[in-house]
């Protein structure tokens, strides 16, 4: 993948499911999920190749819209694409 080309981010069947297609056959997928164990949903951000997770991060819901904000601030002050 070039320095210039643009990821694409799909949206897949379902709510609660987004993946974002990136170089070598790897997606970040973010999904809402809900623990049976502590009866609570997360979002859990993945690195996933050939529907094997190889990273994963669970993070509050209520704190979703902050990470984003902060990552589109961090693009913008270093000039990411």
């Amino acid at each position: 993948m070039s320095d210039n080309e643009v990821t694409e981010v799909t949206e897949s069947e379902g709510d609660g499911y987004t993946e974002i297609k990136m170089g070598a056959g790897w997606y970040l997928t973010i999904t809402l999920a809900k623990s049976e164990k502590y009866d609570n949903e997360y979002v859990e951000i993945a690195k996933e190749r050939g529907g094997n997770k190889r990273s994963r991060f669970n993070l509050n819901p209520k704190y979703v819209k902050a990470l984003g904000e902060a990552l589109l601030k961090f693009a913008d002050e270093n000039k990411l694409p």
